[in-house]
């Protein structure tokens, strides 16, 4: 009897360490086919529906998404525009320039910036509805392929109407996930978003991407005993590594098995197909192999004609020796220019360049750069440069050592700098409405969470203002001038103190103007003050009042106005043209990013989401309001 209990408590025990050791690893159940009631959210399953739950180690993180390309998203800038990716990001880890096209139900790879949503994960990106769309069948299945759902989509924008009308821009949050602390344990850094199709298993999705199949199912929830998966759902597969565009190929059909009568000339058949396949691959590698070598060749180059004459005659000291490394280094990944060049490209560094400061524009291969020229140690910066890649960070894409001096060139802006569009009266007459400026703000923002979550180690700006704010031709914004950016350390990104205080007067967060601290609350202060000068359209230093000494001070007066009067506040070039109740949100954000104390201001990546609603809501309202004209 004794021995019967033992064993039945045995298996119970058993039982509840398989049912723990699933759960352990599992994001969310699978869905199955519950995306399929479009019309209600099941909530015994309503997780997997609205999204996989925020139970990762990190509220956010790099995740990625696989995407198959079809007309018309079927090249880098459509794909990254549908899914808000970074473009260059998503070209380069797909092995494919920024202008490539890719062929037709190809799986490309979409690095996404995942984040907690309330109880989800999501990488929001918006779609403007076209005629005839729907939830479920166009906006979901067939335009997301299934990286969203039609219930994901109606709980996201439940504000809106009921149907849904041409023009209406919706909020689409996509699905993805951040590793838990578990998966962590076992070396899992990434979890990839991959759009089943039919023919697939979890066996041969896991083979693809070089996975466990018991890791895939337990980060699914599914069990070995019903491994069924269905087309146009997702599933999580955990990664040790970034996924490759070697895994995105395709794989051949497997060999005919068929005998009978014809056998021997069906072997011979595919003894000639293997024979055809086996010398076009060996072509194939021959050619990489001497492609391989000419670019590693091409990119070595450009060190050995850096240097002019009296430059090769320097002698080998330790600075010298220093710039030798530096550009060694930097030759891999980045271009080396002859300083020839550069001359030519600025007609010698005239007067007809010049754009402020030290920074000239230049016209290289046809397109304009910015060239800037430095002196002093610029390895940290062009160290970090060299290694950060997003939209919304500046560009650097080559390098020149001169006399002493060096020349870094970046990408060239088309619309300068923000505060030439906020308060330099040199730009009368041309003015940001609310919608760019809440654009712009949240661009800097995404930059932003970059440096300080993405990078790693996370880094500080430690610079943010409206100067060294760049806008394209699209007006969207770009941080630039890294020369004061340095890594985080210590707990919660936090420095040791240091006497060295060095920034901008008016963006300085109290903190590390009294005691020197520097953390990434240094960056939510300025980016509090630079949503100031966005919204009055005024200077920092005219923001302070003679009896504040802080500004959240004077925004607090603001928000106690029972009248609720903005309009000696609000920039006056935007002549009331902006939603009152939305300033007042943006106002409150401010607020919290000029909070006195730095453990109460906000988290970049909280502050991005409520900036992606804001924006949201705004262009929402400017669609409607052009409509009812």
């Amino acid at each position: 009897m004794f021995k019967m209990a033992s064993l039945t408590l045995i298996s119970v025990f058993s039982l509840l360490m398989l049912s723990l050791c699933s759960s352990i690893y599992a994001q969310q159940p699978y869905l199955g086919k519950a995306t399929t009631a479009c019309h209600k959210v099941d909530t015994s399953n309503s997780n997997s529906v609205l999204g996989y739950s925020c139970n990762g180690l990190n509220r956010n993180c790099q995740a990625y998404l696989i995407f198959r390309s079809l007309p018309p998203f079927n090249t880098v800038a459509s794909i990254s525009t549908l899914l808000n990716s970074d473009p260059s990001q998503l070209s380069q880890i797909n092995g494919a320039s920024e202008n490539a096209t890719f062929e037709t139900n190809r799986r490309v790879i979409v690095p996404v910036n995942c984040s907690c949503s309330g109880k989800y994960y999501q990488a929001n990106t918006t779609y403007v509805i076209q005629h005839d769309n729907t939830y479920f069948v166009v906006v979901a299945n067939n335009t997301f392929q299934g990286l969203s759902t039609s219930q994901a989509l109606k709980e996201q924008n439940s504000s809106l109407t009921k149907n849904l009308y041409s023009g209406t821009r919706l909020t689409v949050p996509l699905r993805c996930a951040c590793p838990t602390k578990n998966q962590s344990h076992v070396k899992v850094q990434y979890l990839l978003s991959y759009i089943v199709t039919w023919g697939d298993t979890i066996s041969r999705i896991s083979a693809r991407y070089g996975v466990d199949t018991g890791r895939t199912l337990e980060a699914n929830g599914i069990s070995e005993q019903a491994p069924n998966i269905y087309p146009f759902i997702t599933v999580l597969v955990p990664l040790q590594n970034l996924p490759t565009d070697a895994q995105t190929a395709e794989p051949p059909p497997p060999p005919s098995s068929k005998s009978g009568s014809n056998g021997g000339s069906g072997r011979t058949w595919i003894y000639a197909v293997v024979g055809v396949l086996v010398g076009s691959a060996l072509r194939m590698i021959i050619g990489g192999v001497v492609f391989f070598l000419l670019i590693r060749r091409s990119k070595r180059e450009p060190v050995e004609v850096v240097a002019s004459d009296e430059e090769r005659e320097m002698p080998l000291n330790k600075n010298s020796q220093e710039v030798l490394d530096i550009l060694s280094y930097i030759a891999q990944s980045l271009r080396v220019y002859n300083f020839k060049e550069l001359q030519s490209a600025t007609d010698n560094f005239s007067s007809s360049c010049w754009i402020k400061g030290s920074v000239y524009r230049g016209k290289i291969n046809g397109d304009f750069a910015a060239i800037k020229k430095m002196n002093g140690d610029v390895s940290q910066e062009i160290n970090l440069l060299n290694k950060i890649n997003h939209s919304s960070l500046i560009h650097l894409s080559g390098v020149c050592f001169n006399e002493g001096n060096w020349y870094l060139v970046y990408e060239f802006t088309d619309n300068g700098s923000l505060n030439d569009w906020i308060y330099d009266k040199r730009n009368e007459g041309k003015v940001l409405n609310w919608a760019q400026r809440i654009q712009i703000a949240l661009d800097v923002a995404t930059g932003l969470e970059y440096l300080h979550s993405f990078t790693s180690p996370p880094h500080v700006h430690q610079d943010i203002n409206s100067s060294n704010v760049l806008l394209d031709s699209n007006f969207r914004a770009k941080i630039a001038n890294f020369s004061l950016a340095r890594p985080t350390v210590g707990k919660e990104g936090e420095f040791a103190l240091t006497r060295h205080i060095v920034g901008t007067r008016g963006f300085m967060a109290p903190e590390y103007l009294e005691n020197g601290i520097v953390s990434t609350k240094l960056d939510v202060y300025a980016f509090g003050v630079l949503m100031l000068e966005i919204l009055t359209g005024k200077e920092a230093a005219a923001l302070y009042g003679e009896d504040s000494t802080y500004l959240s001070d004077a925004l607090d007066v603001v928000l106690k106005d029972e009248h609720g009067n903005l309009g000696h506040f609000i920039d006056p070039s935007m002549l009331g043209n902006y939603p009152s109740e939305l300033a007042v949100t943006v106002i409150r954000l401010t607020e919290n990013c000029l909070k006195k104390n730095a453990i109460h201001r906000p988290a970049i990546h909280e502050i991005v989401h409520s900036l992606s609603r804001i924006l949201n809501a705004s262009l929402t309202r400017e669609l409607s309001n052009n409509i009812a004209r």
